[in-house]
């Protein structure tokens, strides 16, 4: 296992859809300033995100619209009155719940936010974004264009899925798209206008958050939506057939979890294609992401190495066949294309030792989960067999809070925790997070939910559920004041406070 790159160091995983506020959805104006004031009090180094991409089926961030794009849904009505775009007559009559995202109602009032903002731009309020909206849409054209139209089509057709789109739209029939680009053209320029507001108001607090020396680790979801814009304007990337349909989908195989496996449905990459361009969709995408945050978790790290082709017809994931990925090719371009590889690789589930050895080639940090340790003292999960060269966890978004899982465990599991951890259980969130921060991985990172004792009503989503997940938020009430400085106290006593670097050193 290589040296580790990052400093010894811990953070808080929060997506900001999770943050309080008046509006139904955390996003990215002045609570979540006093968030990153909240991070830097109990100092920590690292803001654990979500991907932050427009979501689609069942409001999934890893179900995106775009791999590229932002979602509107996070954009800051507050921020937008500040500058002049709209004002807070537009919200005045809405009322949203404070415990949970309502998703049927926040996005139709953040569209409606949008529109308003667009309207007033166009009807000349807000001059001083002009040259810098005009030059966003040329900076970013590559990928913006294509999603612009994409959206506008999708709306256009009543949010009809990709695949039902009429054939020469879905197949970028050059006549039929040049006529309905012109039909749509200020539709177009409205979802440039949003990714323009979204990348401001993202980097704005991004520049805050760096300033506060807090840095945050992003996170890529390997496959992409089918429908997507990435699908509709790169098909060659992908495997599909002449109808743009895909021949074969990503998941899993099954396992002692899932008699059925993982079908996940997502469309494969056609390496070879990608390989002959250089990877450049993948050069880009991930170039794009790093100007979002400054460390990325790479999901389904195995899939690089090789991925479960489940034939597109198969309803579950029991037919497939492994086949190889792109391997060292694909991150010895991304390596000379970012001058480094600032990723951390999510190699968890059933890891193969070629998974691992690609892994190690590249001095990757992998993920190290304190839940799924209780198997036996073996069990690589465990603090006491961590290496150095990790990110460990108390728990991810796809598992139950600590407290809600410790809560499930039998009698047995129960004796057998405390006997690992060398004590009795008191707040078991708080036992995990000092165990985590008192390992030897270089990096830990703890949900808030463990961070505030949360229960299983916490918990942001369940795996192989389709509907209900994503929607969790905290509550101003929920946080107590006192959880502050215990985390910093056990940040400050583990030697997770990375020193300051020497004056005239980078």
């Amino acid at each position: 296992m290589a040296t580790p790159s990052l400093p010894r160091s811990s953070g808080i995983l929060l997506h900001p859809t999770s943050l309080p506020g008046p509006f139904g959805i955390g996003d990215l104006g002045p609570v979540a300033y006093r968030w990153v004031e909240t991070l830097a009090a109990m100092r920590q180094s690292w803001w654990q995100i979500l991907p932050l991409g427009p979501t689609g089926a069942g409001d999934s961030p890893y179900q995106s619209l775009s791999a590229f794009a932002g979602s509107i849904n996070l954009l800051s009505p507050e921020l937008l009155h500040q500058e002049g775009l709209v004002g807070p007559d537009l919200w005045a009559n809405e009322h949203f719940a404070d415990h949970e995202i309502q998703f049927d109602r926040v996005t139709p009032f953040k569209t409606k936010l949008l529109r308003a903002a667009w309207d007033a731009f166009r009807g000349g309020k807000a001059a001083h974004l002009k040259g810098d909206f005009e030059n966003y849409c040329v900076s970013e054209a590559g990928w913006l264009d294509g999603f612009a139209l994409f959206v506008a089509i999708r709306e256009a057709l009543g949010g009809t899925g990709l695949l039902a789109w009429p054939p020469d739209l879905l197949r970028r029939n050059p006549v039929a798209l040049a006529e309905l680009e012109k039909q749509l053209a200020s539709e177009v320029l409205l979802h440039k206008f949003g990714q323009f507001l979204f990348d401001k108001q993202w980097g704005a607090l991004k520049k805050f958050a760096n300033d506060k020396k807090i840095k945050i680790i992003g996170d890529a979801p390997i496959f992409v939506a089918l429908d997507s814009a990435d699908v509709w304007a790169h098909p060659d990337e992908f495997l599909l057939d002449p109808d743009r349909k895909p021949t074969v989908v990503a998941g899993v195989p099954p396992d002692y979890f899932s008699a059925d496996g993982q079908h996940w449905g997502n469309p494969i990459y056609d390496w070879t294609r990608m390989e002959a361009t250089g990877y450049s969709w993948w050069c880009n995408r991930v170039l794009r992401q790093l100007k979002q945050v400054d460390l990325i978790r790479l999901d389904h790290f195995r899939g690089f190495r090789q991925a479960w082709h489940i034939p597109a017809a198969e309803p579950t994931a029991r037919v497939g066949q492994w086949v190889d990925g792109p391997g060292l090719k694909l991150f010895d371009r991304l390596r000379t294309a970012l001058g480094g590889l600032p990723l951390i690789a999510e190699d968890l589930g059933v890891i193969t030792p070629d998974v691992e050895e690609l892994r190690d080639q590249l001095a990757l940090p992998g993920m190290r989960v304190i839940q799924f340790a209780l198997e036996g003292p073996h069990n690589l999960h465990w603090p006491h067999n961590y290496v150095q060269n990790c990110v460990c966890y108390t728990g991810t978004h796809d598992n139950d809070t600590v407290r809600g899982w410790f809560e499930a465990l039998s009698d047995r599991d129960r004796h057998y925790l405390s006997l690992t951890l060398g004590r009795p259980i008191g707040d078991v969130a708080w036992d995990l997070i000092q165990s985590a921060w008192a390992s030897v991985a270089t990096v830990a990172v703890a949900p808030l939910q463990d961070v505030l004792s949360l229960g299983n009503d916490a918990r942001m989503n369940k795996p192989g559920v389709a509907s209900g997940n994503w929607r969790w938020r905290f509550r101003l009430d929920q946080f107590r004041g006192e959880v502050i400085q215990r985390l910093a106290d056990l940040t400050t006593l583990y030697n997770r406070v990375p020193a300051e670097p020497k004056p005239g050193t980078p």
